[in-house]
């Protein structure tokens, strides 16, 4: 089996990364990402700390019960869950509405140029 050369001899010149990361539009980009990821990563974190140093110095609140055997850890616990799994779907949400169609726009810019 043979396969045709390509038309493209790949010789193109490689983009200049620099200008592109000093690119408005990928100060755009950039700034998108991290006015979401960053907020919510430090939101998290304190939530988690909390989870913790409740679980450490708050033994008797969080034993309390809520109903059967189901205390406040155990709820906070999979609260833990939740949150994570609800941050991973709105971030996708985000990224998908937001992130790509701008990193898109800067990947058929260089592929253009190329």
């Amino acid at each position: 089996m043979s396969i045709a050369p390509s038309k493209d001899s790949g010789t193109h010149e490689p983009p200049d990364y620099r200008e592109v990361q000093a690119s408005e539009e990928f100060g755009e980009l950039r700034r998108a990402h991290r006015s979401f990821a960053f907020p919510l990563t430090l939101a998290f974190i304190l939530w988690y700390l909390v989870y913790v140093l409740l679980s450490s110095y708050a033994g008797g609140f969080m034993g309390t019960k809520l109903f059967g055997n189901v205390n406040v850890a155990f709820v906070l616990g999979v609260a833990q869950f939740v949150t994570t799994f609800l941050i991973a779907w709105w971030y996708s949400r985000h990224a998908a509405a937001k992130l790509d169609p701008k990193a898109e726009a800067i990947k058929t810019r260089l592929e253009g140029e190329a």
